[in-house]
């Protein structure tokens, strides 16, 4: 069988074995997302950051949902498969040079691999912090950052093992992790209330910084952090991402959405909650990264509140599962369109895009070496979590006005009123969160940051082009986004 044959095969297909429960199971390491920026939410705005967590993760159901009916509709994985589902016209474009709705497509699927594979150096490097601080280690330079390489052989190893098998089985794996992650997770942030460590009085006194004053930079400012909060808050779309694996899309897709919605809103509101009311802006500041390491020694203790912390890490290789195996079918997508590499297509017996998980490692290994923390990773990363949302509503209005999808079966359909909400979003997301994290980038990295961020996204176009031409010469039975007779 010829490479091209094979990666369309239906050993190349992703299998529809997964339930609503074990669809959330694997979309429950969400709320770790909170760790890399609860201190650089609540640094610049001390308790006013509670409300915009809270704010954060209530757009995401009107975010989430029509992706949901995109998902269980085109039977296509997440933001990336929608976006490149719906754009890919080819009848439209085929005398012109560019197949602007392909170009259109990959581009947003790329857009949210950029967003979404920086988790896991992102919480590698979180489990190197919590190590240095639990353990005390003396590590500087190179020795510290090849300490979190070893970590990164260590997660990616595990990480990909427990996935060769499929979401099914690994989700039956994960939901004892999950439980070792959220339990804990819990248990610390309400312990300050049992103990008599929160204070109320300290998130009415200090909602707002002493300095702060309701001017252009501070709406500026408030409008970026609510969108790098996206990025965690909203992430739980990751239930749909598996749209494509559903047994029942019908059923699954929004039971999944909206119960990982609830639980993401109970607990980031706590966390946040718990965390400013415990340890105050100075507090918070002085832990940093590991501030729910801090609040679990003072509750419990030197010895528990290490276990608790350990625990916690074992929630951040959680998030890490998540977010390989929702990158590595969105990479595979893009493989099987043409948007990528073929050798990315392939999938095991199961259904597992080994090839593409192998991917992820690679350049997750890159971001390790470069050296830069886990804020910055993800602020520099945030750019294209913003592109994708906006092009994934583009996407859900386009299904619902184009003539091509208006006799299509909607397996699931969002309540009335999500056309006009999505517009409203896609305006949001392309003309006031973009540029305000562009603006945040510039004000508190440099500019050297906004280069970073525009060039993880704009290096793709060259990219997309080269691979088209090699489809061409190589893979000519894939459809090709560029017209090489004109």
């Amino acid at each position: 069988m010829s490479e091209t044959a094979e990666a369309q095969s239906g050993a190349g297909q992703l299998a529809r074995t997964l339930t609503w429960k074990q669809g959330l199971i694997v979309a429950m390491g969400v709320p770790i997302l909170i760790m890399p920026s609860i201190a650089d939410m609540s640094i610049p705005l001390w308790g006013m950051s509670i409300a915009v967590w809270v704010i954060s993760v209530i757009s995401g159901f009107f975010i989430n949902l029509p992706i949901g009916e995109l998902c269980a509709t085109f039977g296509v994985a997440g933001m990336g498969g929608s976006i490149q589902y719906v754009f890919e016209d080819d009848e439209k474009y085929k005398n012109k040079k560019i197949n602007t709705g392909r170009l259109i497509g990959a581009l947003g699927a790329w857009s949210y691999f950029v967003a979404w594979f920086t988790v896991i150096p992102i919480f590698t490097i979180m489990v190197g912090y919590y190590l240095i601080d639990a353990f005390d280690l003396q590590l500087e330079g190179w020795m510290e950052t090849g300490f979190y390489l070893l970590l990164g052989v260590a997660v990616y190893s595990y990480t990909i093992g427990t996935s060769l098998k499929g979401l099914e089985g690994g989700a039956k794996f994960q939901m004892i992790l999950t439980l070792f992650t959220i339990i804990p997770l819990v248990v610390i942030v309400c312990a300050p209330f049992v103990m008599g460590d929160f204070h109320m009085d300290v998130i009415i006194d200090k909602f707002t910084p002493t300095d702060w004053v309701w001017d252009g930079n501070a709406f500026l400012l408030i409008l970026s952090l609510l969108t790098i909060a996206q990025w965690s808050a909203v992430g739980w779309e990751t239930a749909a991402t598996y749209g494509a694996e559903y047994k029942e899309p019908a059923k699954d897709v929004p039971k999944a959405l909206i119960m990982c919605g609830i639980a993401c809103l109970v607990l980031y509101f706590l966390i946040s909650f718990a965390v400013y009311g415990t340890l105050g802006p100075e507090g918070i500041e002085a832990a940093g990264a590991t501030s729910l390491a801090v609040i679990a020694e003072n509750s419990f203790g030197e010895t528990v509140g290490l276990i608790a912390t350990l625990l916690l890490m074992v929630g951040m290789i959680v998030i890490v599962q998540t977010s390989m195996q929702g990158c590595s079918r969105t990479i595979q997508v893009m493989a099987s369109n043409g948007h990528m590499p073929l050798w990315l297509s392939k999938t095991n017996k199961y259904g597992v895009p080994v090839n593409a998980l192998l991917f992820q490692a690679g350049a997750g290994f890159l971001v390790i070496l470069s050296g830069l923390t886990a804020s910055e990773t993800l602020a520099i990363s945030c750019p294209g979590y913003v592109i994708t949302h906006g092009l994934c509503q583009l996407a859900f209005i386009k299904s619902r006005k184009d003539p091509r999808f208006k006799d299509v079966e909607r397996i699931y359909k969002c309540p009335k009123g999500f056309v006009g909400i999505s517009t409203g979003i896609v305006i949001l997301e392309f003309f006031l969160f973009l540029p305000s994290l562009f603006w945040y980038l510039y004000t508190y990295s440099g500019v050297a940051y906004c280069v970073i961020a525009a060039f993880s996204i704009l290096i793709y176009v060259p990219i997309w082009y080269g691979i088209q031409k090699w489809n061409h010469e190589k893979h000519p039975d894939i459809p090709n986004g560029v017209n090489w007779d004109n």
